[in-house]
């Protein structure tokens, strides 16, 4: 950790693994030489990857452009590329214009440089007010690019073929929101690929930005599962909900918590359903039926593609976390059902599937999320 500290370097899936003492690090070309000897003088094994990944990055981005370019905004498709925060909420703005009883936008909050933070419902176009809600939410970390893809797949699914899952609005509205962390989702669009955290300063200098997934106010600032360290791909920020985006995740589960039933943030990477707590070992109240709806998601994809998922609290099945949303979500704003869904890896790291890649991870997370929706309608 220290050596991260000093070189500025990124641990690439720190601590995924508790069983796995191995750990993947990007780092400054420039610094490489000086890195790699402090790996030798504490006689740390290692093993470079690849010398330079600025050419996959290209490659794939130019892969993207090429792909997306066959789409006219506002309109997208979500197996046709990564999109960035203004093509998604310009899509996102056309939809109550296509599915005028369906669909609603709402401006929910901006993020630290001003970016404008949207929170779709969609509908069965009953009328009938006040219906129990699941929400979604993704890109709480900004190089998670796969997870916006799984919102607007979902969006697709519950809209234009809305005829094939009419039976998941019958008795509940969806809210979804594609990106939460949009300033560094933009940043890794335009300047750092990997990057994961916010991008407001700290109080160090030299480290931009604060996990999102530890910053909420529920055991916010325990040491195992986040850090006070602001270098560090975990900091917690100074104090609990000091980021904005934050906030707004916050305000949306509070405003709602009356009827919130299930609440799904998608992520990547590593084929887990996440429960809570993340913050202990024990167990929260209603864990049984949480872990049935997970159970029924795994259950379906094994089943269909015989895709494999661990699924369980995430304090045991994963590691520890705390301040994170799920948590959230159950303790304070009385959610009967939080999880974290963490989609397959892809490309080189894992974080980085190619557009390629794209369509074969959505279909079959959708499988998942399909059956986990139809069990949380059954059972609540």
């Amino acid at each position: 950790m220290q050596l991260a500290q000093k070189f500025n370097i990124d641990l690439m899936g720190q601590r995924r693994f508790s069983n796995n003492e191995s750990v993947r690090i990007l780092m400054d070309p420039n610094k490489a030489d000086a890195v790699l000897a402090q790996l030798e003088h504490h006689n740390l094994k290692h093993q470079v990857l690849v010398d330079d990944l600025a050419p996959l990055v290209k490659a794939q981005h130019e892969e993207n452009l090429r792909s997306k370019a066959r789409f006219q905004l506002p309109y997208i498709e979500a197996i046709g590329g990564f999109y960035t925060h203004a093509e998604i909420n310009a899509y996102l703005d056309s939809l109550p214009e296509r599915y005028p009883f369906r669909a609603f936008v709402k401006n929910f909050g901006r993020s630290f440089e001003g970016r404008t933070i949207k929170v779709l419902t969609i509908t069965n176009g009953d009328g009938h007010p006040n219906k129990p809600i699941i929400l979604i939410d993704a890109a709480m970390h900004a190089r998670e690019w796969i997870a916006p893809s799984m919102a607007l797949y979902i969006i697709e699914q519950l809209l234009d073929h809305y005829e094939d899952n009419h039976e998941l609005l019958n008795e509940y509205d969806w809210f979804i929101i594609p990106v939460v962390n949009v300033d560094g989702y933009e940043y890794t669009h335009t300047a750092e690929r990997y990057w994961r955290k916010t991008r407001r300063p700290t109080t160090d200098p030299e480290c931009i930005g604060t996990d999102l997934n530890r910053n909420f106010g529920y055991e916010w600032g325990l040491d195992e599962g986040s850090s006070d360290d602001p270098c560090e791909d975990i900091y917690r920020g100074e104090y609990a909900f000091d980021q904005p985006e934050a906030q707004m995740l916050r305000d949306v589960m509070l405003h709602y918590s009356g009827r919130l039933t299930w609440y799904l943030s998608l992520h990547s990477y590593g084929n887990y359903i996440l429960l809570p707590w993340g913050h202990t070992k024990e167990l929260p109240e209603g864990y049984d039926d949480m872990f049935y709806v997970a159970d029924a998601g795994a259950m379906a994809i094994v089943q269909a593609t015989n895709g494999i998922y661990t699924y369980g609290s995430a304090y045991h099945v994963l590691y520890a976390t705390s301040g994170d949303s799920t948590d959230y979500a159950v303790g304070v704003a009385n959610v009967s059902a939080a999880m974290t869904l963490e989609l397959p890896a892809g490309g080189f790291v894992g974080f980085d599937p190619w557009v390629s890649q794209i369509e074969g991870i959505l279909t079959e997370t959708w499988i998942g999320v399909h059956a986990m929706a139809l069990e949380v309608i059954r059972r609540y």
